[in-house]
């Protein structure tokens, strides 16, 4: 009898194949290997052998998945951001905005990649860690704002850019969660002007941006 489409075994849509299952598996392997590895030798002295090793699979293999250190190192933010992004909205909606926010500023706190690469490679993290417009940045701000939804918070762009501000500066310098409250009382409210809260506080915002003149600028309008 002649085979049909109709007797090939189909898959529930959405169900990943073992082999995919297998590929995200070794890609996580190597991403949470490669932390670890940025805190004991920092940016510059990790090569991609060093990666390999740490991640227990073949060179070939990491090659398979990043084609060079700086894909690494954007892969590792991208999983950061929405890893904590996620854990930020649940305690969002369910404890309130300053206490995830307050987890937020603990969580980055904690990595001890970053805090080596704050120590010793400040510059590096300066370049790295400047808020700008690329797809990196954008989903970051797009994490941003389902937290401070989650928190009942008004999440237009001033505010976001602020929050976003935030988050960088404990980067750098981590003043603990203790800010997170002012931050919070900082924002505008649901169904207020938009950046009206974030330009009034000061945080991270030099006069003029141009993000406030654009939201500003809008709302003249």
């Amino acid at each position: 009898m002649t085979a049909t489409a109709s007797d090939a075994p189909v898959r529930a849509a959405g169900l990943r194949t073992r082999s995919g299952n297998a590929m995200q598996r070794t890609r996580t392997a190597i991403l949470d290997a490669a932390l670890d590895c940025l805190a004991t030798q920092g940016v510059r002295r990790t090569t991609m052998t060093d990666l390999a090793t740490a991640g227990g699979v073949a060179k070939a293999t990491l090659y398979n998945h990043f084609r060079t250190k700086d894909d690494v190192l954007a892969a590792i933010v991208d999983a950061q951001v929405a890893s904590l992004a996620e854990a930020c909205r649940v305690v969002a909606a369910e404890v309130g905005l300053a206490a995830a926010l307050e987890h937020a500023a603990e969580s980055l706190a904690g990595i001890a990649a970053l805090r080596r690469i704050a120590d010793e490679e400040p510059a590096l993290l300066a370049a790295l860690a400047a808020p700008g417009d690329g797809r990196g940045w954008e989903s970051a701000r797009t994490s941003v704002a389902a937290v401070l939804a989650a928190g009942a918070a008004t999440a237009g762009e001033a505010e976001v850019e602020l929050v976003l501000r935030w988050l960088v500066s404990q980067l750098h310098w981590p003043a603990g969660p203790a800010t997170a409250g002012l931050l919070v009382g900082s924002l505008a409210a649901p169904g207020s002007s938009a950046g009206k809260g974030a330009e009034a506080s000061g945080l991270g915002w030099p006069p003029g941006s141009a993000r406030l003149r654009t939201t500003h600028d809008h709302e003249r309008r």
